[in-house]
């Protein structure tokens, strides 16, 4: 018997030991072999980023991503696998991008388009800057104050392991465009909300007010945002001036989709769980840890929970689209299912690194399913969380039927150095941390699949967390 072996054994031997908690010896052999060698999430998110690669939610690279996502999901054994349609307003990034200061410290900056920017016009538009250090700062700028000029807009997002600051430092992103364009200002840029200092912009959906008209808007690198920010150090009180050009458009309704599949459970008549991820990226990386990874991983441990017994309850996947630019297909699938009751739903999209916390919105009514869950998955490392389950962004149609929800929480102190940016590639990916992900996902989809009471959640559905809002 060789070393990898007598590992295997041993492990073997150990999840046997624990099946008193409430696991099939299956379940528990099925997550033991994931932890030790589990290849299907990484042969998803391998073949996905290397033969279709980003995938811009609303175009002809996204289906191609869908097509290749059924086919996956065929050739694995998934049953009625499908792409179900909808239309969507599209909005593309066009292939200019430019932003430099002219003067007192001429020098070009690195910029990306905000999704939903405006393009400037041909050549582009120059003026002074205002320096706003938070959101709130610009909140409080005097109305029209800004008339012709640029807003740059800043944060300090630093990194953590719940990806926390995201919902801190995001606002820069999601509202600050759209608050200076109500003040008047021609043209915002801001501080990328990210933690890694490469010369990468973070890109990002923004949005504007009802009645607003969108302006040019791009994100920084963080590293020329700091720049920027010595340069006002040293201006005094001269003006600061920038010339943005960006040329993306939206170019009107097109059709994206969700792609579905499932396991089908001994008894297809009660509601299934739903597991769900987002196959679309953005255009400027192929999004292999958001969010081609989360769906390697719902796939892979729907297939391994089945591996170890044909489930009591279908086991359903949701690779949803165009979730990058405004959750449009969380929202379709909402609507043409709502009437159609789910179990349960999990949601796989906050990159590859190791789960270490569970929570659910059954804690308190149903303390023995949340007891079992944990100490199923105690042996991997993830702790039992208090928080209430939100569920992830693609898990609208739990949240309007205000059901039940679990989260499987990720490491994220490295997320936000890839997020949106060209460097969200494969290698990126830690092989180890990807099957822990998938040995955690098997247990709790075995579970659940497999558990025949319904689960009372107690009440209304918290609102979404803010790390959703891509």
């Amino acid at each position: 018997m060789n070393r990898t072996m007598t590992a295997l054994a041993a492990l073997s031997l150990a999840f046997l030991s624990t099946t008193a908690i409430g696991q099939t010896p299956a379940l528990d052999a099925a997550a033991g072999s994931a932890l030790e060698g589990d290849s299907r999430a990484w042969d998803f998110v391998e073949g996905l980023t290397t033969e279709v690669g980003p995938r811009q939610a609303g175009t002809e690279a996204e289906a191609r991503g869908r097509a290749w996502a059924m086919a996956w999901l065929k050739a694995n054994g998934f049953a009625n696998v499908a792409d179900e349609p909808f239309i969507m307003d599209t909005w593309v990034p066009g292939d200019t991008a430019r932003a430099r200061v002219t003067a007192p410290f001429a020098q070009d900056l690195v910029v990306l388009p905000l999704g939903n920017s405006a393009a400037t016009p041909a050549g582009g538009i120059e003026g002074e800057v205002v320096f706003f250090r938070t959101v709130d700062d610009l909140r409080a700028a005097p109305a029209g104050s800004l008339t012709g000029k640029i807003a740059y807009i800043s944060h300090q997002m630093r990194p953590a392991q719940d990806g926390s600051h995201y919902g801190f430092a995001g606002p820069a992103r999601w509202v600050g465009p759209g608050i200076a364009a109500s003040k008047g200002a021609i043209g915002a840029v801001i501080k990328s909300v990210g933690t890694d200092h490469h010369r990468n912009p973070h890109t990002g959906g923004t949005s504007f007010p009802e009645g607003v008209d969108a302006i040019p808007a791009g994100a920084l690198s963080l590293p020329d945002a700091e720049n920027l920010e010595r340069m006002f150090a040293r201006v005094g009180d001269r003006p600061l001036t920038l010339k943005l050009e960006m040329n993306p458009r939206q170019i009107g309704q097109t059709q994206s989709g969700n792609v579905v599949g499932e396991i089908v459970g001994r008894n297809p008549s009660l509601p299934p769980v739903l597991l769900a991820c987002h196959i679309d990226s953005w255009w400027n990386a192929p999004g292999a840890f958001d969010d081609g990874a989360g769906c390697g991983i719902i796939a892979a441990a729907a297939l391994n929970a089945a591996e170890a017994g044909q489930p009591l309850r279908t086991i359903r996947v949701l690779m949803a689209g165009a979730e990058e630019t405004g959750l449009w297909g969380s929202r379709a699938y909402s609507t043409a299912h709502l009437d159609e009751p789910i179990a349960v739903g999990l949601e796989s999209d906050f990159g590859a690194d190791r789960i270490w916390r569970f929570d659910s919105n059954f804690r308190e009514t149903n303390p023995a399913l949340h007891k079992r869950i944990a100490a199923a998955v105690a042996r991997f490392g993830v702790s039992s969380g208090s928080d209430v389950a939100t569920g992830g962004a693609d898990l609208n149609i739990v949240r309007d039927q205000k059901g039940a929800l679990v989260d499987l929480q990720q490491d994220g102190t490295r997320y936000f150095d890839l997020h949106h940016t060209p460097d969200d590639t494969l290698d990126k990916i830690d092989k180890a941390q990807l099957r822990q992900n998938v040995a955690v996902w098997t247990m709790v989809v075995g579970i659940l699949a497999n558990e025949g009471a319904s689960i009372q959640t107690g009440g209304p559905i918290p609102s979404a967390p803010a790390i959703m809002r891509d």
